[in-house]
């Protein structure tokens, strides 16, 4: 609290009643056992048919926050609870107050004149954290997006990210045949639709949250009721071809 107030000389107890004059009645957010306070994340084992998922989607400067990469772009699709249509709850770029490196710039089209005017994380936070308090975090290769995001909210509000979270590859994985391909591009084509403009945050936070639905509609036929049943798929076994012998066990 004292680095992200810019306090560095408060003592520490006078940090810890300021953060809590500000945090403690915030419903968004808890304090752990060891003191820290982290985002308060849904329940792990609700009813699919009650859980609200913040499909995330982000665009950033490098592969890994552990090696400076910071967010250029953020967007949030909700899928509320009961079935209602996908909604976009957030989308803005992000000045990453560093240099984006070209081959970033040519993948994704933001550059830095992009940027340039756009806010800083610190702006952003607490909208982002409005958007995933209570869901159910989803991304595609959700360890990049939920590494990220994680590392922004902990320089900004010294909040630390928790809460269930979902792999729309790591499902496909478990619930689809073998493909050659598990890529947003791909289940797009699998689920027949088409994808918007790639490699920007809203796009492709749309294109998971589609193939999410549809995933989760597998799940179900599959007999998954709770949000916990998901989490435990097993990968289906292949159909045995008509007429193939069984295997003959091991000798």
């Amino acid at each position: 609290m004292r680095d992200v107030l810019g306090l560095a000389r408060t003592p520490r107890g006078m940090a810890e009643r300021l953060a809590t004059a500000l945090l403690a009645q915030d419903p968004r957010v808890a304090r752990t056992p060891d003191g820290r306070w982290t985002l308060v994340g849904a329940d792990p084992s609700p009813a699919l048919d009650a859980c609200r998922f913040a499909v995330v989607d982000v665009e950033a400067t490098g592969a890994s926050p552990a090696t400076g990469g910071r967010l250029i772009e953020v967007a949030v699709v909700e899928l509320p609870p009961g079935g209602a249509a996908a909604r976009l709850v957030l989308e803005t770029l992000v000045d990453p107050e560093r240099p984006i490196a070209p081959a970033v710039a040519r993948l994704t089209g933001i550059t830095d004149a992009l940027v340039r005017g756009a806010p800083r994380f610190v702006a952003v936070a607490d909208r982002l954290t409005a958007a995933l308090s209570g869901a159910v975090f989803v991304a595609h290769h959700v360890q990049f997006d939920w590494g990220f995001v994680a590392a922004e909210l902990a320089r900004a509000r010294a909040l630390v990210l928790a809460g269930p979270r979902l792999c729309t590859v790591r499902l496909a994985r478990r619930l689809l045949p073998p493909l050659a391909s598990r890529s947003l591009d791909a289940l797009a084509a699998y689920f027949g639709f088409t994808l918007g403009r790639r490699h920007r945050a809203a796009p492709d936070a749309f294109a998971a949250a589609r193939i999410l639905a549809e995933l989760l509609a597998l799940a179900q036929a599959r007999g998954a009721v709770t949000l916990t049943d998901v989490l435990a798929l097993r990968p289906a076994r292949p159909a045995r071809r008509p007429g193939a012998a069984a295997a003959a066990p091991p000798s």
